[in-house]
This record gives structure tokens, C-alpha cells and sequence, in this order.
């Protein structure tokens, strides 16, 4: 079996949850000397993007969402300890939340199990999450960045008042900010002044580390 077809295979036992199946295609990959990093997000990663889109279009709905992710983490349990440190890109610690009114979260949680893929520390808060607390984590776990989601145009206006508490306690320098969800915008991003936006779970991935790279 070519590297394509495995690669094409876990995408599919992603999108269908078969975490069962998902567990001996992950060994084939083992077996035939398929980088195991690349297989999670060329791979898995790559279902989790489509059952990502599919649950914006309504296509896919929050039982289907949970098998997809238990299939994810069956084959990082397979594959996770087989990825050699030094072939993932430079990593760091995140405090990952949906902002505070906001409990949409099915975005939220496939962007923490991707960036868990890639190798970050993620400290989960959760949804709905009090604005002080991602600066108060941010603080205490000394993250290197703060990731907010909000699908609710009301909740993401306390996006930038989270930015302004950063610069009240002083650390906004140390800590980068990143955020996402459907009615987030690249202009709104440049607007209150944080450093990324992403669209959808890889390309948290490719922010979280390009931001790594920039600290």
C-alpha cells in the first residue's frame, strides 16, 4: 500500500470515527516506514479538517464529532510515541478557550487536538471562559500563547479587552495571541492587534508554530 492510500485511508477512518479500523492502518504505517508525524497530519489531521467543514455546513453533528476525535486519538495513541522529538517544528505552551458567553466549542477542541498532534502543550480552559482567566493562566503557567475562539459576534468582542489586560499585567510581550471562529476576520484580527488568525485546525498548526518561531 502506498503512502497516499494509507494517508488516504486514516483520513477516512477519521471522518467516519471507526477508531477500531483507524488503529490497524496506523500499524500498516508502522510497518512499511511511513514517517508517523506526517501520517497524523497529512493523514488524520487532514479528516479532522473535513469533519471540520462538514460540521459548518451541517453535515456532520456533535455525535459523529466525538467518534471522529476518539478515532484521532486512537491512532495518536498508535503512532505518538513512534515521532521522533526533533522532527516536529519548534513547540510551546498554549492556553486555548472559547471566549466568555460564547459555548460553541466543537472548533475549539479539534484545533487543541491538532495542536496536540504537532506536539504543544495545550491548557484547555474550556468554554465560555472568564476573560481574566486566560490572562491569569497565561500568567501562572508562563504560555507563550493565548488562543481564543468565538462563533458569536458578541463573544468576540471580548477578544480585545483580553489583549488590553494582557498589557496591564505586563505581559503582553511575552505572550502571543491567536484567534479563530466563524465571524473572526484577517481585518479583524489586524483591528484589536493580535498577532494570528487561523481559519481551521491545520492552519492553527502552521500560526501556533510560525508564532514559536517568531518569539
Amino acid at each position: 500500500m502506498s503512502e497516499k492510500e494509507l494517508f488516504d485511508k486514516l483520513n477516512e477512518a477519521v471522518v467516519k470515527g471507526d477508531n477500531v479500523g483507524i488503529q490497524e492502518i496506523c500499524k500498516k504505517v508502522l510497518e512499511t516506514g511511513v514517517d508517523p508525524y506526517r501520517a497524523l497530519i497529512e493523514g488524520c489531521a487532514e479528516g479532522m479538517r473535513i469533519v471540520s467543514d462538514k460540521y459548518d455546513k451541517k453535515e456532520m453533528f456533535v455525535p459523529q464529532i466525538l467518534l471522529s476525535s476518539r478515532a484521532m486519538y486512537a491512532a495518536m495513541d498508535v503512532l505518538k510515541p513512534h515521532i521522533k522529538t526533533d522532527e516536529t517544528a519548534e513547540t510551546g505552551k498554549i492556553v486555548l478557550g472559547t471566549v466568555e458567553g460564547d459555548i460553541h466549542d466543537i472548533g475549539k477542541n479539534i484545533v487543541k487536538l491538532l495542536l496536540e498532534i504537532a506536539g504543544f502543550d495545550v491548557i484547555d480552559l474550556g468554554r465560555s471562559v472568564p476573560l481574566q482567566s486566560f490572562v491569569d493562566t497565561a500568567k501562572e503557567k508562563k504560555a507563550d500563547i493565548i488562543g481564543m475562539s468565538a462563533l458569536m459576534s458578541t463573544s468576540m468582542l471580548g477578544m480585545p479587552e483580553v489583549i488590553e489586560m494582557l498589557k496591564n499585567a505586563g505581559i503582553r510581550d511575552q505572550v502571543k495571541v491567536m484567534v479563530g471562529g466563524a465571524p473572526i476576520t484577517e481585518q479583524y484580527k489586524n483591528k484589536i492587534g493580535a498577532d494570528g488568525f487561523a481559519t481551521n485546525g491545520p492552519g492553527a498548526i502552521k500560526l501556533a508554530e510560525q508564532l514559536m518561531k517568531e518569539a
